[in-house]
């Protein structure tokens, strides 16, 4: 008698056990199927009213965002690289996460400018550095604009920075920069 009552526990807690299982796997989201690269591509006005066309290639992995914009007669191009394949909320809702990109290229200012910028998605916030659009890639960067009177000092500094992107991770550019100044530089 002892043994029917401990395999009729025995199978009831199965049973509770198994119906646990299968509520907890239905709350759990699942991303969607990844689907083929559809052209991603708009058209904004940003912050400092440059009006800007950018056009996404590459696959789930990796994106390059070509951006071109013009203001005031001047015609600047660079490309911004992601990795948005990092941040878990991409798979979940990439429709969300390229309106996010949208709205984030609006906000900001002197696009093409500022190497160290970042374009980012809200959804995520916590997603590691490489996930978010930084410009890189291949160097359509603007022309730096030409002083007519020369600077009393010349400056190696730019020739630095490149060694200092091609040698260094990119957290560790502005110390090996700083290095490479040192070691490197006697007199420019």
């Amino acid at each position: 008698m002892a043994f029917f009552t401990n395999a009729a526990i025995f199978l009831i807690l199965a049973c509770v056990s198994h119906q646990l299982a299968l509520s907890f796997s239905n709350t759990v989201r699942k991303p969607r199927p990844t689907r083929s690269l559809q052209p991603i591509k708009g058209k904004t006005l940003t912050k400092d009213k440059a009006h800007c066309t950018w056009a996404v290639t590459g696959d789930q992995r990796a994106f390059t965002m070509g951006v071109t914009c013009s203001k005031a007669g001047k015609r600047t191009s660079c490309d911004y690289m992601a990795r948005p394949s990092l941040c878990p909320e991409f798979a979940l809702n990439p429709k969300l996460y390229w309106k996010q990109i949208a709205r984030s290229l609006r906000k900001q200012k002197s696009i093409c400018q500022d190497r160290s910028a970042l374009v980012r998605a809200g959804m995520c916030r916590r997603a590691p550095r490489e996930a978010h659009f930084k410009m890189g890639g291949s160097d359509r960067r603007p022309r730096p604009n030409v002083t007519l009177t020369p600077p009393p000092v010349q400056s190696c500094q730019p020739a630095n920075q490149r060694l200092a992107l091609e040698f260094c991770q990119e957290r560790w550019t502005s110390i090996c920069t700083f290095l490479f100044t040192v070691v490197k530089d006697q007199d420019c």
